[in-house]
């Protein structure tokens, strides 16, 4: 089935990924392409609107990025949004220059035209700018239909063509009513039918899936645990059963009793074909004594691509690898300012594709995280295993800073256990990002009963987060933070001190490694 879909072409926008989210939301099918990409490769995928992004040049400027001259005769409606309106003026005759006045934050918008952008708004609206920049003279057969106090061409159209830009930001959270606004252009001006649902991608997937793998081919798959990997698995099992193997590496550094509750939930109750491995004496023999954590992370990296290759040998004629590549990652590659220059070391897993010569299948690279967690509920999964926190592909290695022994494994494990149980019994998990337990490199003087100890930290981190690009530490509770702390330092042998870490990202991240 062909969705209609819209196209957003990306200017280098920090908010150009939350363009597609919000359009995503309205269920309505949209990518994002690089600004450069060439009208003739568009027209194949036959939009029915396209929305020019907003991005941190200047149009005017040498070395400013500007769309193919073909795009302006493409026929479709378009939606300019900041850098977006400014390129659409100049490439028609418009003036566009730097603002006596920037205009950062908030901003009032009259609303002159109400029909068809602003369908069902108030005449005044609060809206995010961000912009140093700013059209002083409009191209022919352009008029305004909103303004701000600073900005006279604060919203525009050509109404012939269905062209239509705007200075402000509707995607962002900042904009209360952007999402109307963006609603009015893909499903009022491009008659975009709201057909993009979790599943309607179940049934088309699945029905891809077949037709790419066949009757009698063969698909393996590392599990983790995680969303990703467990949506993934989930839906390869159901579209083509037994030929699908999916391999559970046990690299000795999981949480608690993980990799049981993985083997319970796959393979006992989904009914996936899942193997085992037990490594964890052969990671823990090559981690003895390494407490650089990039060393961490290579080890085992390089450690896991030798087990998993000894374990596809051993199932034999394997044709498929599956990976559970998100549209963020197909994002952050096709990006106008281009690829990460720095991608985590177990992240990249391309020597294993190079040594065992298998066709890559990526069934969820279209979709967000959230639309991950829409399709693992379809597919039947508990909440539990949908809204589970992030955890790193270096597992607790990253989390015990310095040494990693099996004491000191011990330690975190039970103090972790812990810490989830308890914001769990609060309530408070889903409304957390990411929370886990850290054990420090340093012993705290303390006191038990009536004697002195001189024993292990543990850091308690907990996040806000969309998108983990950014977070906001999260204020538990302090009656919840009392509860944590006692019952760690009371349960866990080797415990006398627990710290909160109440910093934000950035300037620190996420993980402590």
């Amino acid at each position: 089935m062909r969705h209609d879909s819209i196209i957003i072409l990306d200017f280098g926008s920090q908010y150009s990924h939350l363009i597609a989210r919000r359009i995503r939301e309205l269920g309505v099918y949209c990518e994002l392409h690089p600004c450069t990409i060439k009208a003739a490769e568009l027209h194949a995928m036959e939009p029915k609107g396209i929305v020019l992004s907003g991005g941190p040049y200047s149009v005017y400027e040498d070395g400013a990025p500007h769309a193919d001259p073909a795009l302006w005769d493409f026929g479709v409606p378009m939606l300019g949004i900041c850098y977006g309106l400014q390129e659409m003026s100049r490439a028609h005759g418009g003036e566009v220059a730097a603002s006596e006045k920037r205009e950062y934050g908030h901003a009032e918008l009259k609303i002159q035209t109400a029909e068809p952008l602003f369908k069902g708004l108030p005449e005044h609206i609060q809206v995010w700018m961000s912009h140093g920049d700013k059209v002083l003279s409009l191209p022919d057969g352009f008029s305004d239909i909103a303004r701000t106090s600073n900005s006279e061409h604060a919203a525009v159209c050509d109404p012939r063509r269905n062209w239509f830009g705007i200075q402000f930001h509707p995607e962002v959270s900042h904009t209360p009513m952007g999402k109307t606004i963006l609603e009015n252009f893909v499903c009022g001006v491009c008659g975009c039918a709201r057909d993009w649902t979790m599943g309607s991608f179940l049934e088309e997937t699945i029905e891809r899936i077949r037709q790419t793998v066949g009757e009698s081919e063969t698909v393996i798959g590392a599990v983790s645990g995680g969303v990703d990997s467990t949506v993934a698995a989930v839906l390869m099992h159901k579209a083509i059963g037994s030929r699908f193997h999916a391999i559970l590496v046990d690299n000795g550094v999981l949480r608690m009793k993980e990799a049981e509750q993985v083997m319970a939930r796959l393979r006992d109750r989904m009914g996936i074909n899942l193997h085992l491995i037990d490594a964890g004496e052969t990671f823990m023999k090559k981690l003895y004594g390494v407490t650089d954590p990039e060393s961490k992370r290579k080890i085992i990296g390089n450690t896991f691509i030798e087990v998993f290759e000894i374990e596809a040998k051993r199932i034999g004629d394997v044709n498929y690898l599956l990976q559970g590549t998100l549209y963020p990652d197909v994002i952050e590659s096709v990006s106008f300012k281009g690829p990460s220059a720095t991608i985590k070391t177990h992240h990249n897993v391309g020597g294993l594709l190079e040594d065992m010569e298998l066709k890559l299948i990526e069934p969820l690279r279209e979709l967000f995280k959230d639309e991950v967690r829409a399709l693992g509920l379809e597919l039947g999964l508990d909440e539990e295993s949908v809204y589970r926190h992030p955890f790193p592909g270096p597992g607790l290695a990253i989390r015990i800073l310095g040494e990693i022994t099996r004491d000191r494994l011990e330690i975190l494990r039970h103090a972790d256990h812990i810490y989830m149980g308890e914001l769990k019994e609060a309530g408070l998990y889903r409304d957390i990002g990411q929370a886990f337990a850290v054990l420090l490199p340093v012993r705290s003087v303390g006191v038990m009963g009536d004697s002195r100890t001189y024993e292990q930290v543990i850091a308690l981190r907990a996040v806000q987060t969309t998108d983990y690009m950014t977070a906001d530490w999260y204020p538990i509770p302090t009656e919840v933070l009392k509860r944590i702390s006692n019952r760690i330092i009371n349960e866990v042998r080797g415990v006398n001190r627990v710290v909160y870490d109440v910093s934000s990202k950035p300037p620190s991240t996420i993980e402590w490694e």
